[in-house]
């Protein structure tokens, strides 16, 4: 019985150092969860999420309804945040999902728009290609389904007054 215990004794530290040396290889990514992210539409989004978005790999998050690709982090994702208002912001649709873009100063936000919980997407800017992440993420975003969708200024109906 004691050569049992010895040995546990000496392997045991052994372990110890695997576990946490490959727990190193892939930490985590911290993501703040949207307000709604407990919102039971996500689900089926996050889901259907793919596992590598333009060659950057899918990390584990710190936060319901999250994703990121990428090592460090080059895209992020958020399901839950607030649902868009109308806007004159910049919007584009790819394959049947809309998206708002906002350009900041190193990185771009897509968030969809006319679907109820809204997506976030945020791009480092020269890290992925976003029209190649956003046709491989939009099969995904549609699990929500649709409200409504971006309209241009030739959509908006005028009103014609009384002569």
């Amino acid at each position: 019985m004691p050569l049992i215990s010895r040995s546990w004794r000496t392997a045991a530290p052994f372990a110890a150092v695997a576990l946490l040396a490959l727990s190193a290889c892939a930490p985590s990514v911290t993501i703040n969860e949207a307000t709604d992210a407990n919102n039971p539409a996500c689900a089926p989004m996050m889901v259907a999420l793919p596992d590598s978005l333009a060659d950057a790999k899918r990390r584990s998050t710190s936060s319901q309804a999250t994703a990121a690709w990428g090592d460090p982090a080059a895209v992020l994702l958020r399901c839950g945040v607030q649902v868009p208002g109308p806007t004159t912001d910049r919007c584009v649709t790819v394959n049947g999902v809309d998206w708002v873009i906002k350009e900041g100063e190193t990185s771009w936000t897509f968030t969809t728009y006319g679907r109820n919980p809204a997506t976030e997407l945020i791009l480092e800017e020269n890290k992925v290609p976003s029209d190649t992440v956003l046709t491989q993420i939009s099969a995904a975003a549609a699990k929500i389904p649709s409200t409504g969708g971006c309209i241009g200024i030739d959509d908006v109906p005028t009103s014609t007054s009384a002569q």
